[in-house]
């Protein structure tokens, strides 16, 4: 089996011949080590740490960076001049729960991403093929558009849809177009699958969201293909890790990221164990961070990849969230063959449930079988027959909301 594109990508970038365990951690030490000079020399943030590590364990000797401190110390986090920021993001009116935070990225540091995307789109998107972009198109540099650059890289034809399509609008451009793959989150192509079939579509890559068991078995039977999770944050540059053909776990860009898993008690914890991850990113230009707690929670697979790389994998992520939230509502209402769609609110103790189902769905049946998931909550179930008129229910991350 051919090694992950990944691979390839940091040699170039690092001028190796070879990429081995030994190679990836020296790389790391001396990315490490000439960061902790730039923020001795910058007086910024991080002034206070020290200016060299004698070995890259040492890493867990310092402080954590949290949330909170992206949120009130962006200037001070900031290694370049305004000048040289192409890119701002803020998750301010993302969704995002907690305080907004602001992530800059100059050139190349989006000239990093578009790589990665290439690395990571390449094992499943070919010359000529034509890919379904259903992710948000914000203008120069977003995330729609970087992914659409890393495509036309590829030699293929992207097509930049967004997340506003109605199934009617998506089921045209699958009879049209006839796209062999998708980029997107994950429930809008269950949806979509349920809705339209797969038509011409053979592969998929699914990121941006939490991606449970119950969407990515769904998906992976309708398209009759396995499925190429990506993760990746605004603070890791938008692009962290990839799936190589084997689909076992997800391959990190390790010259551009150290990551460490962490127990409640902020104790790093070793290969195969399920932690928080904690993420140093060596590679970022503007705002590099050190020790990020990132709030996701994964593990790293201890065994090695068998397509040959020795990259570090990480498991499926998740958000750490309570006994109800949408990761454990989509368990248990996608686990119902005809949901197309749902959105969920809550006050209190009422869940509003919107439900959208197939054609061929009675919607009592449906509400009264999601209701009978819920016996000890008050849910109140809102069903309709999808119609090609329709849209995804949510335009972005999946998320409990007020009522």
């Amino acid at each position: 089996m051919r090694r992950s594109r990944l691979d390839a990508l940091i040699c170039e970038q690092e001028h190796l011949e070879t990429l081995t365990r030994e190679e990836i951690e020296t790389v790391q030490l001396e990315k490490l080590n000439r960061l902790l000079l730039r923020e001795k020399k910058r007086v910024g943030f991080y002034r206070n740490l020290p200016d060299h590590l004698n070995r890259l364990s040492d890493l867990a000797s310092l402080p954590f960076t949290t949330e909170e401190d992206l949120s009130h110390n962006a200037s001070s986090l900031l290694l370049t001049s305004q000048g040289d920021i192409s890119r701002i993001l803020s998750d301010a009116t993302s969704g995002t729960t907690g305080l907004p935070k602001r992530v800059f990225y100059t050139d190349r540091d989006l000239e990093n991403t578009v790589r990665l995307y290439m690395a990571g789109l390449g094992e499943l998107i070919f010359p000529g093929n034509t890919v379904m972009i259903c992710f948000p198109f914000s203008g120069p540099n977003g995330l729609g558009e970087l992914i659409a650059d890393a495509i036309t890289r590829l030699g293929a034809r992207p097509l930049k849809l967004g997340t506003a399509c109605s199934y009617g609008e998506l089921l045209s451009v699958l009879e049209a177009e006839q796209p062999e793959a998708y980029v997107g989150m994950p429930a809008p192509l269950l949806g979509l699958l349920r809705v339209c079939g797969r038509k011409s579509l053979r592969r998929a890559l699914v990121s941006g969201d939490a991606c449970p068991e119950i969407v990515t078995h769904s998906c992976e039977e309708l398209l009759g293909a396995k499925l190429f999770p990506h993760y990746g944050s605004r603070e890791m540059g938008m692009a962290g890790a990839i799936t190589c053909p084997a689909h076992s776990g997800m391959h990190l860009r390790e010259n551009h990221i150290i990551v460490e898993i962490i127990s409640p008690e902020g104790k790093p914890l070793p290969l195969g164990e399920t932690g928080e991850l904690v993420i140093t990113t060596i590679g970022m230009e503007a705002l590099p961070l050190i020790r990020y707690r990132t709030g996701d929670f994964t593990r790293i697979l201890p065994s090695p990849c068998p397509c040959g790389s020795e990259t570090l994998r990480l498991d499926r992520v998740w958000r750490e969230s309570p006994p109800l939230s949408m990761p454990r509502l989509d368990e248990l209402i996608f686990s119902v063959p005809d949901v197309v769609d749902y959105r969920a609110e809550k006050k209190g103790e009422l869940i509003l449930l919107t439900i959208l189902t197939t054609k061929n769905a009675d919607a009592k049946l449906v509400a009264s079988a999601v209701e009978a998931l819920f016996p000890n909550l008050q849910v109140s179930v809102s069903a309709k027959t999808v119609s090609l008129h329709d849209t995804a229910l949510y335009r972005g991350k999946r998320v409990l909301l007020p009522l």
